[in-house]
């Protein structure tokens, strides 16, 4: 039977590595921080290391999927706010192509432009990402933001075609939501240097576009589910400003103008999390002012949690804990995007 290992080497051998007697609970830890860098590596998570080599890996790395989640979610919300989905194979298919349009490929496109136009502020920030560590060529990202913005819009008109639209909603809003994020991250315009506005785009971008698209997808798109939407996006702002702690000296350096770097760390905490307490009650009174009060009470019981681990987490140490607070509170705001889709489903707004 094999002896356990000890910290006397075997036969009066030299150790000649460092690891060569490391305990098999450490080498256990090393192996899954290893899997677990690559994971965020891959999800394009803050706090991944560099190292990847295939073309392919790289490229998804780029496109960020964790950011996919929240389009993908505001299409099942606008789905149910319309009213009309139904659960068929033809409906569930078709959302899926939805999705697919707001998340993996626009929002792939989102992303690889944003981090096209970002090299040199993540070469300060994060210079583990593709481009800045030399991981893909810039050639090589430029086909790829055409080749996924391409593809979105070609989708978004082929559901166009599925609802019967006579004006191209959808394609409407693929194009108008691609030009957004153009402007969002290159010059001159680059809003995202105005933490006013840029913030506000990306919330908007990640609540309000992809509630539009399931909704018009299914139902008749209204003014006032643009309006409410909208509102609604003001939480999102919030949402957008946390992402801006993880960059502020790189911000700073660069001289982009982002909240945190406006208004100092602790200022911008309350400014973030004020944001999205607001709004989302803002929402909730809404609903209980046409009479869907059954939802606003799930809303506002969704709310507190956000405010519990704002408390606990974020405002706290912004720059330490922005990861775990957005992994332990935005749960609950997704799900509250989701009760108030039903509610205005229920209303046929």
């Amino acid at each position: 039977m094999a002896e356990p290992p000890s910290s006397t080497p075997v036969n009066n051998a030299p150790d000649q590595s460092p690891t060569a007697e490391i305990a098999p609970e450490v080498a256990s830890e090393i192996a899954s921080g290893a899997q677990g860098n690559a994971a965020r590596q891959m999800l394009g998570m803050k706090g991944a290391k560099a190292g990847e080599t295939s073309i392919w890996k790289i490229r998804l790395q780029l496109m960020k999927p964790i950011t996919w989640i929240p389009l993908i979610w505001g299409v099942v919300c606008g789905a149910a706010s319309s009213g009309h989905y139904r659960w068929s194979l033809e409906y569930v298919l078709i959302a899926a192509a939805c999705m697919l349009m707001s998340g993996p490929l626009l929002t792939g496109y989102t992303q690889t432009i944003n981090d096209f136009y970002d090299r040199d502020i993540d070469a300060i920030n994060e210079p583990y990402r593709p481009i800045p560590s030399g991981a893909i060529s810039i050639p090589q990202v430029v086909v790829q933001i055409l080749v996924l913005l391409v593809g979105g819009i070609a989708v978004a008109f082929a559901l166009d075609r599925w609802a019967g639209h006579s004006f191209p909603t959808i394609t409407a809003l693929a194009v108008g939501g691609s030009l957004v994020s153009y402007i969002y991250s290159a010059p001159p315009l680059k809003l995202k240097q105005n933490g006013w506005l840029g913030n506000y785009a990306l919330g908007a971008s990640y609540i309000a576009l992809p509630w539009w698209a399931g909704h018009a997808l299914f139902g008749t798109l209204t003014w006032k589910i643009v309006v409410l939407t909208l509102f609604y996006s003001l939480a999102g702002l919030g949402i957008a400003v946390v992402n801006d702690f993880k960059s502020v000296e790189g911000d700073r350096q660069m001289g982009l103008k982002s909240l945190p770097v406006m208004f100092g760390v602790t200022t911008a905490a309350w400014i973030c999390v004020l944001a999205i307490d607001i709004f989302q009650g803002g929402v909730a009174a809404y609903l209980m002012a046409i009479h869907q009060n059954l939802y606003a009470v799930l809303l506002v019981l969704l709310i507190i949690p956000q405010i519990t681990f704002q408390d606990m987490y974020f405002l706290r140490d912004p720059l330490g804990n922005d990861v775990k607070y957005q992994a332990s509170a935005q749960p609950f705001l997704v799900l509250g995007m989701l009760v108030t889709g039903l509610a205005l489903g229920h209303t046929a707004l």
